[in-house]
């Protein structure tokens, strides 16, 4: 039994639970302005959504004019090109507020981080959209317009493989002519295919960021990356092989960039592991020939 009035410890738990209110009302004005945030960025997307779903599918009418066809691009339902521009000016609203969305996030969970810990994390928030953006800029440039290219041309595939198999031409008679497939691209559906490619190039952009930070916290290291090297090549071929048309030249290409940034992550990994025992030496927690030995085993 404790020996303290009851006032006591009813003081206590108010004088507790005062600071988590506040938190939570803090958190509540956090939010509040992001989706304020947002709502304007979508409206202001909505506008020009138009203009950006040609950007997005400019891929499709290049490959259309070199092929002597009409870039154009068809809707199967009268509400169709509206929910389009809707899901674009979403998904454009979100990646325009998100810096001032990650600003009202980082103002909520800053007071309770060191300042050696703000010092950590900061870079990272800085890297991760321009990685992002990096890779979706890979994908919407190089690899959309070869998918696109490979997916738009294997039409014409079949029937000029069958006429060089069977040693027919194809009459250019159209009353004697067989019946062939024609694209006729949706609007819906080729953004879609658009905006997989790019969203999941800028997730396999930020394959550095994810790895130093697991770095940081110990949860990995460069030796342990070294060691599974040939298994991340099987998974980057496999990822390679499932997000890309088979066409060799645009999985050659994936992979020889992922690839690249798993390489660029080892070293990000290196030089988080050289500071932390840097700084663990310092404080006294580590001396040389600890860290010898863990030069000697990553040897």
């Amino acid at each position: 039994m404790s020996d303290r009035p009851e006032d006591d410890i009813e003081e206590e738990i108010e004088d507790s639970s005062a600071p988590l209110i506040e938190h939570l009302a803090e958190l509540r004005t956090r939010l509040i302005h992001s989706v304020l945030a947002f709502v304007v960025a979508m409206i202001v997307c909505f506008t020009v959504a138009e203009p950006i779903l040609n950007f997005l599918v400019e891929p499709i009418a290049d490959i259309l004019r070199a092929r002597g066809e009409n870039p154009q691009l068809i809707f199967t339902a009268p509400q169709e090109k509206f929910f389009v521009l809707i899901r674009i000016s979403m998904i454009f609203g979100l990646a325009i507020s998100f810096p001032y969305i990650g600003y009202q996030m980082w103002r909520f969970v800053a007071p309770g981080l060191y300042k050696s810990e703000k010092n950590a994390f900061l870079p990272f928030l800085i890297a991760s959209p321009v990685l992002f953006m990096m890779g979706a800029s890979f994908a919407h440039f190089i690899v959309t317009p070869l998918a696109m290219n490979f997916f738009i041309g294997f039409s014409d595939a079949i029937p000029a493989l069958t006429a060089m198999l069977t040693g027919e031409n194809i009459p250019a008679d159209v009353e004697n002519a067989e019946l062939r497939t024609v694209f006729l691209g949706s609007v819906r559906e080729s953004l879609d295919l658009s905006l997989k490619f790019i969203i999941a190039f800028g997730l396999c952009f930020q394959l550095p960021v994810l790895l130093t930070l697991m770095g940081k916290a110990g949860l990995v290291s460069a030796e342990g990356l070294r060691n599974v090297r040939k298994w991340a090549v099987v998974g980057i071929l496999t990822l390679a092989a499932l997000v890309t048309p088979p066409d060799v030249v645009t999985q050659v290409i994936l992979f020889t960039v992922v690839y690249a940034l798993y390489e660029v992550s080892i070293f990000l990994v290196t030089r988080v592991e050289k500071k932390r025992n840097a700084e663990l030496r310092e404080m006294g927690l580590m001396d040389d020939e600890e860290d010898g030995d863990t030069k000697e085993g990553s040897a």
